[in-house]
């Protein structure tokens, strides 16, 4: 049994520590001191102290956090599930090929504002320790890394309140006379700032207006920069059950690729979904950016794919980048190209295209600095306006149909009618080619989706047309919405009801009753208060009854025999969600311990 001693106290009205000492003998120890305005916590060797505005340290130990997502991370901790954790020992560098390289030279110090800027943003740890390792500098530090580096780079203590479980972890590892001294310090308007937007986002996930304004304001009067508000935004929202998954799935493939040095169908067709499933499930884009920054996705895309880049870079630097600048406006033609090249550079998550745009962006403002007309800006700024036009009319479309339960408004409606008319000016149903013909054959699309894109398209057309209002839109989109919302309470409870209450629910009889005990349940907890429309209900029922059929009776066969075609056909005649199947595929391999890449190959029409 070993003993602890727990010092706790605050730097400034920034910073707060903890400190734990523990030893067998820890009550018999004396481990700190008054040092000025600063603690200073020693051991044999080994010193540590907090300073009024940084760390400084000698002897062995050094520091750790868990990774926040989207820092920079060592693939090899990247490619390991269950590694979380950032760990830094005094004296030792990275080389190319991924080993440790130590030296005798440990002592050092930090600002507190890099300690949490190289660190995480909220909880950073430091440690040393005397027994257990011995011999030089370089080779403590070697047999630390050794007998606590595997610890320390997994552990699920690291970053919780009590430090209990994280102390008992480290000192059970050590021999029968060490002690260990762990210093944990928080930067609490970090925390403040993250615990408060940790609760907005599982509360909601897509965060009204009025309390991300408020959020906003906490930052500022919490004197945060917004690099730091936007790592722990981005690490709260990954960190959501329903976020991680799926974000955890795209980031394996990609290693997979990044390790090939290629992305192939299969794996684009993985990815593809993936990130069609984000926005059915308001997962924010920046998860998968920062994945694909990191892993360098645009140099694994194949060079046929990316015709459309070259014909944007030709198109760009005819215009903008040319010797000889003698025209610098830009026809039609020219933007239809550039506008199917940002169409197809989206559905590929192909960031090059931004790039282009970004470097073509930089080297006019050069030009204008060197003396060139000022029309070169006003072009860009021409082409950049209509670029921003396409992702507000493609983010709003693209919600509308893959996400449940999302709502435009009239200001919407008439900002889709803007777009459309911009866009038409340059070609007949360009706006129609671009944002609608694609997502109308996206086998991703499901029933409700495809009721609310076919009701906007048609529905924009009636408008320009004088047959029919904005608010006359609205209201269709509301009400299948609110069908929407409707259909998966029901499936959710009358699922339920027959998994509990139910073995039959064949005849007319038991459905209406079934049905009249459904609505009773919404209507007692406040969910649905009309009567339930016999028409809803009863597509409720007959798919749940295609679900069991295709879980029972196909999948299974359609594993042991790779039988594609039974699969589609199921997908095309059935007229359940593919999003939906797909989650019922993988419960169904995860329950029965199957391989997902067998399910991967089945779904892209492979034998494997």
């Amino acid at each position: 049994m070993h003993q602890e001693i727990r010092l706790h106290g605050h730097v400034n009205s920034k910073i707060e520590y903890f400190v734990t000492a523990a030893a067998r003998d820890a009550y018999r120890s004396y481990f700190y001191e008054a040092v000025g305005d600063g603690l200073r916590f020693f051991s044999p060797g080994n010193e540590f102290v907090l300073g009024a505005e940084g760390i400084s340290h000698r002897g062995n130990g050094g520091s750790f956090c868990e990774y926040m997502f989207g820092v920079d991370q060592p693939l090899a901790d990247l490619a390991k599930g269950d590694v979380r954790n950032r760990l830094v020992l005094y004296g030792a560098t990275y080389q190319r090929n991924g080993s440790l390289r130590f030296t005798d030279r440990s002592d050092g110090g930090q600002p507190y504002e890099r300690v949490f800027f190289e660190g995480n943003a909220t909880v950073n740890y430091f440690f040393f320790l005397t027994g257990s390792v011995t011999g030089s500098m370089r080779e403590q530090q070697e047999g630390l890394l050794r007998l606590l580096g595997r610890t320390l780079k997994r552990s699920l203590a690291v970053g919780v309140d009590d430090d209990t479980q994280l102390t008992d972890e480290l000192f059970s590892l050590l021999g029968h006379r060490s002690s260990l001294y762990l210093v944990k310090l928080i930067h609490k308007n970090h925390k403040r700032f993250h615990d408060a937007f940790r609760e907005l986002y599982f509360a909601y996930k897509a965060i009204p207006d009025d309390e991300f304004e408020r959020l906003q304001k906490l930052g500022e009067s919490l004197d945060i920069n917004e690099y730091q508000q936007e790592r722990i935004r981005i690490d709260v929202m990954y960190k959501h059950p329903d976020n991680r998954r799926i974000v955890d799935e795209y980031k394996n493939i990609l290693i997979e690729c990044y390790r090939k040095g290629q992305i192939n169908q299969l794996e684009s067709a993985r990815l593809t979904r993936l990130k069609t499933l984000s926005v059915r499930n308001k997962i924010p884009s920046a998860l998968f950016y920062t994945l694909d920054k990191m892993l360098h996705h645009d140099k694994l895309l194949d060079q046929v794919e990316q015709d459309y880049i070259s014909e944007t870079r030709q198109i760009l630097d005819g215009i903008f980048l040319q010797e000889r600048q003698i025209d610098a406006s830009i026809e039609a033609e020219d933007m239809i190209k550039l506008f199917h090249a940002k169409r197809k550079a989206s559905e590929n998550r192909d960031h090059t295209f931004e790039q282009i745009l970004l470097e073509t962006g930089k080297a006019c403002d050069e030009k204008i600095h060197g003396g060139a007309d000022l029309s070169l800006l006003e072009s860009l700024s021409y082409v950049i306006t209509y670029f921003d036009r396409y992702d507000t009319a493609h983010n709003y479309i693209n919600q509308l149909a893959f996400m449940e339960n999302v709502h435009l408004s009239e200001e919407l409606i008439r900002s889709l009618l803007g777009n459309k008319k911009a866009f038409d000016a340059f070609a007949d149903n360009l706006f129609d080619q671009l944002f609608f013909a694609e997502i109308q054959g996206n086998k991703y699309l499901g029933r409700f989706g495809c009721k609310k894109i076919q009701s906007l398209r048609k529905g924009l057309v009636s408008i320009e047309e004088g047959r029919l209002t904005v608010q006359g839109l609205l209201r269709q989109l509301n009400e299948v919405t609110a069908e929407e919302r409707l259909y998966g309470v029901l499936l959710g409870h009358v699922k339920d009801r027959i998994r509990n209450f139910y073995s039959r629910y064949n005849s007319r009889l038991e459905q209406e009753a079934l049905r009249l005990e459904v609505a009773e349940e919404l209507q007692n907890k406040g969910l649905y208060d009309d009567m339930i429309p016999q028409g809803l209900f009863r597509d409720v029922v007959v798919n749940i009854k295609k679900e069991a059929i295709y879980l029972h009776n196909l999948l299974p066969r359609i594993v042991a025999e790779r039988d594609i075609a039974l699969r589609e056909d199921f997908l095309d005649n059935s007229g359940l969600d593919r999003f939906y199947v797909e989650e019922l595929e993988r419960e169904y391999f995860e329950l029965n311990n199957l391989d997902l890449v067998d399910l991967y190959l089945i779904r892209k029409g492979l034998s494997g």
